[in-house]
């Protein structure tokens, strides 16, 4: 071999490393090499505007989950949605869950809202107390139409 099909192949190897240990840092930097540790819960929101597959789970602003999964219940008309809770991280099973979002121009992400019940939410439970995404443009709509009618 030439020395300039040594080059090539010590350059591809380079290249090649490089983009291997990127996708092992954006694996564990997103959450998605951790998919074993924790448990699944799921609940059924009126509206998911702005969630996905993917959104943080925070409980007093931390993050101590991700969403898993989200279908359409062609019975109820509702997102249903599964989520991954932390090992370690416990939900009182009277918690109330919301879509929340980080601001006006902030992405929305799912808030559990921690009851005062000493017993707690099983692996595979449903939390049934939910309040779903609240529409921006509704509300400015709301806000119009209400001063112009006066």
């Amino acid at each position: 071999m030439s020395s300039h099909n040594w080059t090539e192949v010590v350059v591809g190897g380079v290249v090649l490393a490089g983009a291997l240990a990127f996708g092992v840092y954006a694996s564990q930097s997103t959450g998605l090499s951790k998919g074993a540790a924790g448990y699944e819960l799921g609940a059924s929101f009126r509206s998911l505007e702005g969630v996905g597959v993917g959104t943080d789970v925070r409980l007093a602003g931390v993050k101590i989950g991700t969403v898993t999964g989200v279908t359409l219940n062609a019975d109820t008309y509702r997102a249903d949605t599964t989520f991954t809770i932390a090992d370690g991280v416990l939900v009182p099973d009277d918690s109330a869950i919301m879509i929340s979002s980080e601001g006006l121009l902030g992405g929305n992400f799912v808030e559990v809202m921690p009851g005062g019940s000493p017993f707690y939410f099983e692996p595979g439970d449903e939390i049934e107390d939910t309040q779903g995404a609240v529409s921006l443009i509704s509300l400015l709509v709301k806000f119009v139409a209400g001063d112009g009618s006066e």
